[in-house]
């Protein structure tokens, strides 16, 4: 009791010294305290508050950082924290764990215990709080610890907010040249890679590829070269160019813009939304060869300046033709847009075109820089088929599974849309739903037999489709360039039938698929595992 009695007594002292003496020495004396506190301390201390400067406008980006930071990290070192703030927002199923107010973190890194406190302080006669994190961490390696920690806080941060955060489905609304020529919905398309009718090895092909450009900023910058990447796929309907845009997107966590090229009124506009995309992003120009007027003949044009020319002379033909070219979107925009000077404005973003006729696509658009993957989606081969039936039926085998794998050898296969149609239809009876499929690949080949000797069919093969009638319906990746297209053009295709050349035997057609017409060699699933050259 006695010691109670003292320590009352020196409270009380301490409020009477500090009612009489003046303000100015009570602040010396508070930072004298501090001052001896910290020599005599192991640790040292920093504050990161949430505005830079006294005004309170401009929020400093270090605080948001760390907010993302122990958000990422709070649930592991939620045993050392007492009180957690837990709060969910209704675009996102995901519980946001954040450090409560006046509370402490603890954290490891390179061998050492740092901690975070979060300090909520009210501002006197005002609603507003002040805000800040102070960092404590070793004195005698602070010169050392404080800027790779803070390194580390930036980069897991920044990935904790990538793949957090709610992503975005873009489409352009006409009005461009304003100050937001976008519309955006939440995307939340359940496509993945587990998911897609693919091929093993093009899925793992397209995975290492794209896991490569998201962390290749420090390559792309020490070769000069912007930081995006181009995809062409193209197949026949219902081979997966939709589903697959959408995995990507999912897989690296990336906004996505359907930019819709006829609401596009000129290449200024073009310019202008190219501008307004962010960073992280995806953007997509579906069916870029029948969307607008863009793989004209330039003989046609050359040919046309030149007859204008001579009728009304060389200043009158010039500016109406550019008339002809202005109030549209032109080839030369659309390359400019793809990889001019105008697409180094952003950074971190892949370019896809997808397209149902390859051969219709101005080999301009498509040469490496520009589309450097090239995605043939054919019809589905059987590790493909056997993904679908797990995802519909959820069976892992089937007696008729044999059936399947030799009408696929036969010529029978079908796209992944037509298959998904017919195991979602008869979703309830497994043997009904692959009995139908069977019997649709027995059609399929008796159709394309009937082709083959002079017939017709429903079923009629295209000249783009080659993949899809043929005997080896896997899909193909390789390298972007017109000059490495794996497949002869329509028009010496049917000169090869005219020769009597109807029925190319097996060992013909695979080798049709695995080598160029200039003896190149073409990536397949089946090839990849046994090649010796890089493929990116």
């Amino acid at each position: 009791m006695e010691i109670l009695s003292q320590l009352w007594s020196l409270l009380g002292l301490l409020t009477v010294l500090q009612n009489v003496l003046p303000s100015q020495l009570l602040s010396l004396l508070h930072s004298s305290y501090e001052t001896i506190t910290d020599f005599l301390s192991p640790h040292s201390y920093f504050e990161i508050p949430e505005f830079n400067g006294y005004c309170g406008v401009d929020l400093n980006d270090l605080y948001r950082h760390v907010h993302l930071y122990l958000n990422s990290v709070s649930h592991s070192a939620a045993s050392g924290c007492r009180r957690l703030t837990l709060s969910r927002s209704k675009s996102s199923n995901r519980i946001s764990c954040t450090v409560a107010p006046n509370q402490t973190v603890h954290d490891k890194f390179e061998g050492h215990c740092l901690s975070w406190t979060h300090h909520v302080e009210t501002v006197q006669d005002s609603l507003e709080e002040k805000r800040s994190f102070t960092l404590r961490l070793p004195k005698r390696q602070r010169q050392t610890l404080l800027s790779a920690y803070l390194s580390h806080v930036t980069s897991r941060a920044e990935e904790f907010e990538r793949v957090s955060r709610e992503r975005r489905l873009f489409t352009n609304n006409g009005n461009g040249s304003f100050e937001s020529g976008w519309v955006s919905v939440p995307f939340r398309h359940p496509s993945t890679f587990d998911t897609l009718a693919l091929e093993p090895e093009l899925k793992k092909q397209i995975k290492n590829d794209l896991t490569t450009f998201a962390k290749g900023r420090e390559f792309y910058h020490r070769v000069g070269r912007p930081w995006k990447r181009g995809y062409l796929l193209y197949g026949p309907p219902g081979s997966g160019k939709s589903s697959l845009i959408a995995a990507m997107a999912n897989f690296l966590c990336y906004d996505v813009y359907d930019l819709e090229l006829t609401k596009v009124s000129d290449n200024s506009e073009l310019r202008s939304l190219l501008i307004q995309t962010t960073n992280r992003s995806i953007i997509v120009i579906e069916d870029i060869d029948c969307t607008v007027d863009l793989t004209a003949d330039r003989m046609t044009k050359k040919t046309t300046m030149v007859k204008s020319k001579t009728m009304r002379g060389k200043t009158t033909s010039s500016s109406d033709f550019s008339k002809d070219e202005s109030g549209r979107v032109t080839l030369s925009g659309l390359l400019n847009f793809t990889d001019g000077l105008w697409s180094c404005c952003g950074e971190e973003r892949i370019i896809v075109f997808t397209t149902n006729h390859r051969d219709n696509v101005d080999p301009a658009l498509v040469r490496c820089g520009r589309m450097d993957v090239h995605v043939n989606l054919g019809a589905c081969g059987m590790h493909a088929f056997r993904d679908l039936v797990r995802n519909y039926l959820g069976l892992e085998s089937h007696a008729l599974f044999d059936a399947v794998e030799s009408c696929i050898r036969s010529g029978g296969s079908l796209t992944p849309a037509q298959i998904g149609e017919m195991l979602l239809r008869n979703r309830g009876d497994a043997d009904v739903a692959m009995r139908e499929v069977v019997s649709a690949m027995q059609t399929r080949m008796l159709t394309v037999a009937a082709a083959g000797s002079g017939g017709g069919g429903q079923w009629e093969q295209t000249d783009n489709d080659e993949t899809l009638g043929g005997r080896s319906p896997e899909s193909v990746l390789m390298r972007g360039s017109p000059e490495n297209w794996d497949s002869l053009s329509g028009k010496k295709r049917k000169e090869s039938l005219t020769n009597g050349d109807k029925k190319p035997k097996f060992l013909g057609r695979l080798k049709s698929l695995t080598k160029s017409e200039s003896g190149r060699r073409v990536l397949t699933p089946e090839k990849s595992k046994s090649c010796n050259f890089p493929l990116f």
